[in-house]
């Protein structure tokens, strides 16, 4: 695990670039042109180019060296901001919008590269604790980077702000290029190599749904996750304006508080988590999964119903453990998947999420025209409450059948012939 933990922290630096470059872009964006369509135009192209990149993403990761897929990534958002850097004022808006491009696409890129080669670098057995490692990674990265962005902006100016965007993505390069870390499964040597190389691709997309068909559970899980995103994005949406009416004088009192106890919550979650999975060597399945994600969703609405300061923060607190502990428990089960269909499937989950985020955003925006933040919160995030206790009921109901099921009674005659019925049967 100490090469891992390296990996770990060049993660990290570059996650806090790219939450530096989220606001320091968006930012400069209105300033640069002072307008708010403009800068609400840059943030759809950045996000759409998630969305549309996931099952690209998914297919390179399945074809590429993911190694290498990552340090293109980084590289190339590494070389896009020297450029922006260098370019003269006339043709900046024109880059900015690039670079929109550029960092939706090769964020997806790198993240469904790593997700899908942690089993391959730490083994399937330690790929819990790793994930831990990292979403705690992330989730300092996230302080840092939305805590500084103003200070360093402000402070020191858009150049210097872009300067250390750059410096973070090289930095994630360098430490992955000096780890002699495998990030694809062995193949065997009497494969032919384009047979090896034909089997993850095969069948595009259609064979990523095809998998997720014969999975339902992880189908189920993936769903949840879209309607996960259509909460996080009300919730997003929403803080500003919930803060401002609790301090007009403030209003920026409440959302720091809110994000420093969630990150909290989170990092304290995956403490727990790695010391639960060294101690017992199991991972939280599909119904920790299903509980957390539905303790997450009530622990926000109930932050935005005008509780004391106090409970709000402990509810933050809350949803900040659940949210870490479903991320892991999600990312742990689509890792169990073979390496010929794990990165499609990180793909095709990478543009669900991103797709259900996008789509919160903008109904959320036009629903707090009208609505409180409580109202739109408590729907968005209510979906995936009833969604989530029906999976969880469904996965009770199928452990209890399934022990209550009496053993198969031996055939008398041809025993020699049968085919065991764990073979063709359901993994």
């Amino acid at each position: 695990m100490k090469r891992f933990r390296l990996l770990v922290a060049g993660n990290a630096v570059s996650a806090y670039g790219s939450y530096l470059n989220m606001v320091a872009l968006n930012v400069f964006v209105y300033h640069l042109t002072g307008s708010a369509l403009t800068a609400g135009l840059y943030m759809a192209v950045r996000l759409l180019t998630s969305v549309a990149s996931g099952v690209l993403a998914g297919a390179l990761a399945s074809r590429i060296p993911r190694k290498r897929l990552m340090v293109g990534a980084d590289l190339t958002q590494a070389t896009a901001l020297v450029l922006l850097l260098l370019a003269p004022s006339g043709a900046r808006v024109a880059l900015l919008f690039g670079l929109a491009v550029i960092a939706g696409a090769c964020s997806t890129v790198s993240g469904v590269a790593l997700r899908s080669a942690v089993p391959e670098i730490v083994g399937a057995e330690l790929r819990t604790r790793a994930n831990s490692l990292l979403a705690t990674g992330r989730s300092l990265a996230m302080v840092a980077g939305f805590g500084s962005a103003s200070v360093i902006v402000a402070q020191l100016g858009y150049r210097w702000a872009f300067a250390f965007d750059a410096l973070s993505f090289l930095v994630s390069a360098s430490v992955l290029l000096s780890l002699p870390i495998r990030t694809e499964a062995a193949r065997e040597k009497d494969v032919p190599a384009g047979a090896a190389k034909a089997e993850p691709g095969g069948g595009g997309r259609w064979a990523t749904l095809m998998l997720l068909r014969s999975m339902p559970v992880v189908a189920v899980m993936v769903l949840v996750r879209a309607v996960d995103g259509l909460g996080s994005s009300s919730h997003n949406v929403a803080l500003p304006i919930y803060s401002d009416a609790l301090d007009h004088a403030h209003p920026a009192a409440f959302i720091s508080q809110f994000w420093a106890t969630w990150a909290i919550g989170n990092i304290a979650m995956q403490q727990i988590l790695s010391r639960w999975t060294s101690r017992t060597g199991r991972s939280p399945g599909e119904r920790v999964f299903a509980l957390g994600a539905c303790v997450m969703s009530a622990a926000f609405i109930l932050v935005f119903s005008g509780l004391p300061t106090v409970l709000a923060v402990v509810a933050a607190l809350v949803a900040g453990m659940a949210d870490g502990l479903t991320e892991v428990a999600y990312v742990s089960r689509l890792q169990a998947v073979p390496d010929a269909q794990r990165a499609r499937l990180f793909g095709l989950s990478a543009s669900v999420e991103n797709l259900g985020f996008g789509l919160g955003m903008i109904l959320s925006g036009a629903l707090l025209e009208e609505f409180s933040p409580l109202q739109v919160v408590g729907a968005f995030h209510g979906l995936a409450i009833p969604l989530c206790l029906g999976f969880l009921l469904l996965l009770v109901r199928g452990a209890v059948a399934g022990r209550a099921a009496p053993p198969a009674a031996p055939e008398p005659e041809a025993a020699d012939d049968r085919v065991p019925a764990s073979e063709g049967g359901r993994t």
